[in-house]
């Protein structure tokens, strides 16, 4: 699979983890039914995560061409994707700090 092949909310997220390529493993975690708002969005198009975005991330990172590696993990709609440094998972994933969020926000009165 290709990067031309993916959807927009899938480009969106691994631009995050290809954008973070530094000394520091960082996660990204997003909701899928994830929709940005036009004012969070600015001047871009707000971003939307949804389970075609999904299936997209999960079939690009087992088929990539481009040699990096990353690990996804899901529970319910929440799903993590993390750049792997020389194909191996960090001992300890709870001391990686999440990078980016694509989230809902549950809105109580």
């Amino acid at each position: 699979m290709e990067w031309s092949d993916l959807t927009e909310g899938a480009k969106a997220v691994l631009e995050q983890t290809r954008n973070m390529k530094n000394d520091k493993i960082q996660i990204v975690e997003f909701e899928v039914g994830y929709e940005q708002s036009q004012e969070g969005a600015g001047d871009n198009d707000p971003i939307s995560i949804q389970e075609e975005d999904y299936q997209n991330l999960k079939r690009f990172t087992q088929e990539n061409e481009y040699g990096d590696k990353f690990h996804m993990a899901r529970n319910k709609n929440i799903v993590k994707i993390i750049l792997l440094e020389k194909g191996k998972i960090p001992d300890n994933l709870s001391d990686i700090p999440v990078f980016r969020e694509y989230k809902n926000e549950i809105v109580t009165d």
